[in-house]
């Protein structure tokens, strides 16, 4: 199969709209070619490319930033001594003078199918700009790792955040591409946009189910180290908003359904298993322990619950991670009523809101969590509506 990058790099019909016209790349260390060229590289080389500027998301251009807001500055490229634009420091939505750089922009960021990857904010962020300036954005289309399910409550409008760009469930589905087409019509932009489409992806086919085999895996970020991770991360990515680890320090970070040192891991995956039996289905659930080199309990002894959506264990119908964390929640809550959970604390530029209510586009999951009456089917019954109207809204815009 083929990406959009490599569509392009193959193709000069796909490339003839961009002659005469300067060209910009957003991009970071998992934006290669299939012969592992770096895109900026391999677009430098395309003698019909004029490339005057490339940008880099959250954690950089070059992947080096390892924790949440963690900044990156400007740069000039030492190789092709064209500026490279931070969308992770100074600001994150694009300035008009950044905006100049360019007349067509350039969109290749591996995402993981999750509206809190700040890569989806980015890529409505630059959609925005490009309408208001009169630019050209193009996605070059790849997979999402976690392939079609949908799942979580939807943001709640009014709660966007840097982690939320807009009311879609946490477990959205889509590619970064098809996502462009569903901003420009939920937003009404007016914006000359275009999706280079992958070819011969089937995100239904085992065994990646999104991810193809005939790829290997690049961390788009520090801590998304592997494919387990892409499809755990819905619900794991949670765990940011809590005193619990989730593994940063460690060679598996978002892996974990949580790690404490005054927890029973064993007690709660039990009271799991009693409370929604269901919600561990898709997976194998192993008990482990850890000692963070750095972040949450840094050097204290964890206690965890592995995830391993892999191999034998992973059916991608049945597993759910968004529920599956949200059960761990619930049985932390009910073994440990006092357990100071939430964690309080500025997180992706919110200071006023909980970090937990930001990450879920609202306080329905905390509230979920933290009602004692509340039961698994309360929840199921919230998030099955959000899942279902995203699934009727975005059916027209699939592209594979």
């Amino acid at each position: 199969m083929k990406f959009g990058i490599d569509r392009l790099l193959a193709d000069p019909d796909l490339r003839r709209p961009l002659a005469g016209r300067r060209v910009a790349l957003v991009a970071h260390p998992a934006s290669v070619t299939d012969q592992m060229v770096h895109s900026l590289d391999a677009l430098a080389a395309c003698g019909d490319i004029a490339l005057s500027a490339a940008f880099g998301p959250q954690h950089g251009l070059k992947g080096d930033k390892q924790d949440n807001m963690v900044e990156s500055g400007d740069e000039i490229d030492p190789a092709y001594g064209i500026p490279v634009f931070s969308l992770y420091g100074e600001v994150r939505r694009p300035t008009p003078a950044m905006m100049a750089s360019a007349d067509v922009f350039l969109f290749d960021l591996q995402d993981l199918g999750c509206r809190i990857y700040t890569f989806v904010t980015t890529l409505l962020y630059m959609l925005e700009a490009a309408a208001a300036s009169g630019k050209t954005v193009w996605v070059l289309d790849r997979p999402n790792p976690a392939g079609r399910p949908v799942e979580g409550l939807s943001l709640i409008p009014g709660q966007e955040s840097f982690v939320g760009a807009g009311p879609m469930p946490m477990r959205h589905g889509l590619t970064l591409g098809e996502m462009g087409q569903w901003f420009t019509r939920y937003f009404g932009l007016d914006v000359d946009y275009r999706v280079i489409a992958m070819e011969g992806w089937q995100p239904e086919a085992a065994p990646g189910f999104g991810w193809p085999d005939s790829r290997i895996w690049i961390n788009p970020s520090p801590n998304a180290a592997n494919l387990n991770m892409a499809r755990a991360y819905a619900g794991t990515v949670m765990l940011e908003g809590t005193t619990l680890s989730e593994g940063r320090g460690t060679t598996r970070p978002l892996e974990v359904l949580f790690g404490a040192p005054d927890i029973d891991a064993r007690a709660v995956l039990n009271e799991m298993q009693r409370l929604a039996p269901q919600w561990l289905a898709g997976c194998a659930l192993r008990e482990c322990w850890f000692e963070p080199t750095f972040h949450k309990h840094a050097r204290s002894l964890c206690t965890a619950l592995m995830i391993h959506a892999e191999g034998g264990f992973y059916d991608h119908r049945a597993f759910r991670p968004w529920r599956l964390q949200a059960l761990a929640f619930k049985a932390i809550r009910r073994l440990y009523p006092d357990y100071p959970l939430w964690r309080d604390f500025p997180y992706e530029y919110e200071f006023q809101r909980l970090a937990i209510d930001v990450i879920n586009g609202g306080p329905g999951l905390r509230e979920w969590v933290d009602d004692a009456a509340a039961q698994p089917g309360d929840l199921d019954v919230l998030a099955s509506a959000d899942e279902a109207a995203w699934l009727e809204e975005t059916r027209g815009l699939l592209l594979y």
